[in-house]
């Protein structure tokens, strides 16, 4: 990685620069707006590339809602642009729609109990799979929240271990094995042989995959948070995973802070503020050697393909307060909302607070 003074600070333009990337995962802690930087990191990389694939990992997926547009587990084509594509995949979803039911087999449970994240990987290996024959020149994974995105992270390893696990139940129940085949939609006519030289061709996809995600060259991981305590530590825990699984990740994007135009006269927003200001501080300490993009807290959600262009300003520039603002009643709006927003996390304070009294 370069040296911060090569690009702005604040900006993501290191990662649109980077024409070696193929592939791109932004994630982190629920609720911090992921699925929202991920679109937007796709529109403008549909600006400097070829070709754009993005992909929705997390089961509970908002991709459709962002472009308010409905995707699927195919490919389809963003309205508005000629090379933007994207697709929701839900591992779990897709393996049983795939495998059928058998799994309930007594054979089957002891074969997946004994390796968790088994049908996660074999999923994932086969959408990469189907996403290998295509063109594209980046793919970007809106992944699922931190617990999930370290799974799929290791599916080579679990993969591995899986093969490793068959072929052992293989030679240890014979015949038995043939039952193996219903799981992956493989005629009992095929016999095991070709059940294993599926696993086999998916061994292969995955240690090339495996290959290009340890890759700083082919391969980045995005982090996003919100300036908050389980936040951070969401992301330290991610940032350390990632170096254990040596992907590459260098660049944090912190959603929904309140900067000072924004405060107008509102002491709750002031004391908002101040307390982020206290973690914003940790993560630059902690990160001083990433890029680190700040983006302000809207009064709005930002949906569809117009809302994500403007927002996206934020991810090419520091973050500079507007000298427009606006007639008072847009301004008495949205420190009206703003107040809502802190009066419901105000609210959750208490509420606990109120519990660790009890228990004093």
């Amino acid at each position: 990685m370069g040296s911060n003074e090569e690009v702005p600070e604040g900006s993501l333009r290191n990662i649109l620069d980077q024409d070696t990337l193929k592939w791109v995962f932004v994630g982190g802690k629920g609720g911090v707006g992921k699925t929202t930087c991920s679109s937007i990191l796709s529109i403008l990389l549909s600006e400097v590339r070829s070709s754009v694939l993005i992909i929705s990992t997390d089961p509970a997926h908002n991709l459709s809602d962002a472009f308010q547009q409905r995707f699927t587990k195919t490919p389809t084509l963003v309205t508005g642009f000629s090379n933007l594509y994207a697709m929701e995949v839900d591992p779990n979803v897709e393996y049983e729609e795939t495998h059928g039911a058998d799994m309930a087999d007594g054979f089957m449970s002891d074969l997946t109990n004994s390796i968790p994240g088994i049908d996660e990987a074999m999923s994932f290996a086969e959408m990469l799979k189907l996403v290998q024959t295509m063109d594209y020149s980046v793919i970007v994974f809106d992944t699922a929240p931190t617990g999930h995105t370290l799974r799929l992270l290791q599916f080579p390893a679990t993969l591995e271990k899986g093969l490793s696990k068959m072929m052992s139940l293989r030679n240890k129940f014979g015949g038995l094995f043939s039952q193996i085949t219903r799981l992956f939609g493989v005629n009992d006519e095929f016999g095991e042989d070709d059940l294993l030289g599926k696993l086999e061709g998916m061994k292969d996809v995955i240690e090339q995959v495996n290959n290009q995600f340890k890759d700083p060259d082919m391969t980045t991981f995005v982090c996003v948070c919100i300036p908050e305590f389980l936040s951070l530590y969401e992301t330290e825990r991610l940032v350390q995973e990632l170096t254990k699984f040596e992907i590459d990740t260098h660049n944090i994007i912190i959603n929904q802070v309140i900067f000072d135009e924004e405060i107008v006269e509102s002491k709750l927003l002031k004391a908002r503020m101040n307390m982020q200001q206290k973690y914003l501080d940790q993560f630059y300490v902690l990160y001083d050697d990433f890029y680190i993009t700040k983006l302000p807290l809207l009064p709005e959600e930002v949906c569809g393909v117009e809302a994500l262009q403007s927002f996206s300003r934020h991810f090419l520039t520091a973050y500079q307060p507007s000298i427009v603002r606006g007639t008072v009643e847009e301004v008495e709006q949205k420190v009206s909302i703003l107040k809502e927003k802190l009066k419901e996390s105000e609210a959750e304070l208490e509420r606990l607070g109120g519990k660790g009294k009890q228990k004093v």
